[in-house]
């Protein structure tokens, strides 16, 4: 039975999420239908710019994704600091971007006048909205009722286009978080939809390769901002040259075609977040196989299960055997 989504999520131990949307009755996100010949490929257009205008209005950063046939994984990162710092008209403006709102936001946001009562109403009710802008769930739905709407539009039907519950995992330490991140960006390689990461159309990789080819880092995903960087605010804690390489090397071997082997400048992110190389490349190709919850030390993981009022703590084992967490 599915846990309570209030049981898969706590701030208070990680800001870092994977969640993954499936659809269902057999139908294609993305891809070609090979009974049909029809081609869907151009919906992986609607995700890929629906998941960025949606890192830009939430406070929620994309850390990694990968939009695949008939479903979708993203990284996320819950940035709660800057949600709690917004002033109401920032919150409001954001807001509506995608929504309405009430007559009353809308009257606060074109400046018209308000006595105090409809004022008071106003700030809390934008404290709802402030809270729901740093909240995976909505993230979600935005994301896909948006999509669900283009599709069955496209296909001339009504009803579900997305099973009911997105799947979430709690990504408790730098281990998990770029594991899972390696696992998603290598989605398409190891599904043998791209022969090479940087080839991985609609995927978070191929963004960071093409802007680093430039000599930067794009805009649309939370930068990797390397040790000497720290006082930066936020950022994964990672050289991206280290994990381009990481990723490079890893897609290497998953592809059945080219004999590889982990390159020594990769070997030091490894090396740092405590993995064996033996082990990297399953992470790297069955993470959620091997991990269906919460991902982290046993300590981190006796944390969360604690916060979120979990009984017993899952997946200590396959933590202990596959990060080499003791």
């Amino acid at each position: 039975m599915p846990k309570p989504r209030e049981r898969q999520i706590s701030l208070l131990d990680t800001p870092y999420y994977h969640v993954c949307s499936r659809v269902v009755r057999k139908a294609f996100l993305c891809g070609i239908d090979e009974s049909t010949g029809k081609s869907y490929e151009h919906r992986r257009d609607w995700v890929e710019a629906r998941i960025h205008q949606l890192s830009e209005v939430y406070s929620i950063d994309v850390c990694a994704y990968a939009v695949m046939h008939n479903h979708v994984h993203i990284v996320l990162y819950v940035d709660t600091d800057q949600a709690k710092n917004w002033s109401t008209a920032e919150v409001l403006n954001r807001w509506h971007q995608l929504f309405k709102g009430t007559l009353l936001t809308q009257q606060y946001t074109t400046n018209q006048p308000l006595d105090k009562f409809q004022q008071a109403s106003v700030e809390s009710t934008a404290e709802i909205y402030r809270k729901r802008l740093m909240d995976i769930s909505w993230f979600m739905r935005s994301l896909n009722e948006s999509i669900a709407r283009q599709a069955n539009a496209e296909d001339n039907c009504t009803g579900r286009f997305w099973e009911g519950r997105f799947k979430s995992q709690a990504l408790l330490d730098e281990a998990a978080l770029l594991a899972c991140m390696a696992y998603v960006d290598l989605n398409p390689v190891r599904s043998k939809i791209a022969k090479t990461p940087e080839q991985s159309a609609f995927t978070g990789i191929r963004l960071r390769v093409k802007a680093a080819l430039k000599g930067g880092q794009p805009k649309q995903l939370i930068p990797f901002i390397g040790a000497e960087q720290e006082n930066k605010l936020k950022g994964l804690n990672f050289p991206l040259q280290d994990y381009l390489t990481l990723v490079d090397s890893t897609g290497r071997i998953v592809r059945e075609d080219k004999a590889g082997a982990i390159d020594q400048d990769a070997e030091a992110i490894l090396t740092r977040l405590q993995i064996p190389i033996t082990n990297w490349l399953k992470l790297a190709t069955e993470f959620e196989h091997i991990f269906t919850g919460a991902v982290g030390t046993p300590s981190h993981l006796a944390e969360f299960t604690e916060h979120v009022g979990l009984k017993r703590s899952h997946g200590i084992a396959n933590s202990k055997q596959w990060l080499n967490m003791r």
